[in-house]
């Protein structure tokens, strides 16, 4: 079997966290190739050194001196590599960032350096190879990955590797420059690592175990989930419950490669298991129906309604253009015979608010459009909910017996979820309220 490791940058952060990661990867030879971001905070009110390394290039391109910001850059690496008694000559490395820097070099090479320098620790470390991430991971110049080409390199430059150590978020253009990916990125560079490698599995390490069912800001100590598969991960991933990239989903997926997110901090902890769409399981291995719920607040619901909208065609699709005119996206579209609902998130819309009802009720020739604020969705998601009678009744009943009102309903013919609109003041009562009818 053969296992990627990514390690985010709470694992990285210190020479403890460091430790950590190691005795990890020791503890399993077939964690052959790992990938790792940038440190990150070690404590609240710490820097991640991504972040520090985004405001030297500010300091740069606005021509103020950036040498006090990358001083804190350099010291943390040097902490490092002292308390762990590596051999790296950082010195060599700075000097050469150092230099680019003079030369004003663009952006995504500064904040490419953080995850390159924790690669080059963490290969020293454990005495194995360090493979750069610009030598094997490419990009076109529309920004997209040149997957026949990554695939080649990245297979040419493993083969004769028994454990290395890639540095995540970045690759190259054809000319050599270098191009990162978006924040989080690195989640995707072990997920292209795991994919093009033949990874038996994907292991995901952060300061979590997994996904939970619920928000525990929201739900006190819910159950963890165990297993949970893509389409389910993406519907609550899109709601707000997000442990890493979205992006990262896709290499893999299409690879019929699981996805392990593990806690650095715990590693006993077995975490949460992404699998195939089509892997029959029972349930998600707690015992529950549902897999998990998840919402977000402040949305805006412009309800539109005309006589007879039903016998005429085209009616939504002239209100949809008042808002893609505009460059805002719709999140859902609820409707009925004489009328439909548009609902989006509120931010940005306050300004606009008057002026878009306006124009919908021209283009729509509608008897009226209504504006209602401060709406939130939540969706309670389960691939097995399919099978189950009574999942939308106890739902309901669970929101009515805390007299929670429902301003919306939306059901997929998957019926793999349903999203509930409520008023944002009733929220954390609504997912609670819902946690507490499906988890025992």
């Amino acid at each position: 079997m053969l296992k990627v490791a990514k390690f985010g940058g709470t694992s990285m952060a210190d020479s403890s966290q460091l430790k950590k990661v190691r005795d990890i990867i020791n503890s399993d030879d077939e964690r052959r190739f790992i990938v790792v971001s940038a440190p990150g905070k070690r404590f609240n009110e710490d820097n991640k050194i991504t972040d520090l390394l985004y405001l030297t290039h500010a300091h740069i391109k606005f021509s103020v001196p950036y040498a006090p910001i990358f001083k804190i850059i350099e010291d943390r690496y040097d902490l490092i590599k002292g308390e762990l008694h590596l051999n790296i000559d950082l010195e060599k490395e700075f000097k050469i960032i150092k230099d680019n820097l003079d030369d004003k070099c663009d952006e995504d090479y500064i904040v490419s350096r953080g995850e390159y320098l924790s690669a080059l620790l963490l290969a020293d470390y454990l005495n194995c190879d360090f493979i750069d991430a610009k030598d094997v991971i490419f990009f076109n110049y529309d920004g997209s990955v040149n997957n026949e080409k990554t695939k080649e390199k990245l297979c040419e430059a493993l083969q004769n590797s028994k454990r290395a150590v890639i540095p995540g978020f970045y690759g190259s253009y054809p000319d050599g420059s270098i191009k990162v990916f978006s924040r989080g990125g690195s989640d995707i560079t072990g997920a292209i690592v795991a994919a093009f490698s033949g990874a038996n599995v994907y292991e995901n390490w952060t300061d979590v175990s997994g996904f939970m069912m619920a928000d525990p800001r929201i739900v006190n100590n819910p159950k963890q989930i165990k297993k949970i598969t893509y389409q389910e991960l993406r519907e609550l991933s899109y709601m707000g419950a997000s442990v890493l990239h979205d992006e990262a989903i896709f290499p893999a997926r299409e690879a019929g490669i699981p996805i392990n997110i593990r806690n650095t901090n715990e590693p006993d902890n077995p975490g949460t298991v992404i699998i195939d769409d089509n892997s029959v399981y029972d349930g998600n291995g707690n015992g529950d129906i549902i897999t998990g719920i998840a919402g977000r607040k402040n949305f805006t619901v412009f309800y539109v309604h005309k006589e007879h909208m039903a016998n005429e065609v085209g009616v939504v699709k002239r209100a949809l253009e008042v808002f893609e005119d505009r460059g805002l996206s719709i999140e859902h579209l609820p409707s009925g015979i004489d009328s439909f609902s548009i609902i989006l998130p509120s931010e940005g819309l306050e300004r606009i608010i008057h002026e878009l009802s306006e124009e919908i009720k021209t283009k729509c020739g509608a008897q009226s459009v209504n504006v209602f604020k401060s709406l939130s969705l939540i969706t309670t998601v389960g691939i097995k909910m399919a099978y189950k009678p009574g999942i939308s009744a106890k739902l309901f009943t669970a929101l009515g017996d805390n007299n929670i009102n429902i301003r919306m309903i939306d059901q997929g013919s998957s019926e793999i979820n349903i999203i509930v609109g409520v008023e944002d003041k009733d929220f954390e009562d609504a997912i609670r309220a819902i946690y507490g009818a499906f988890v025992k």
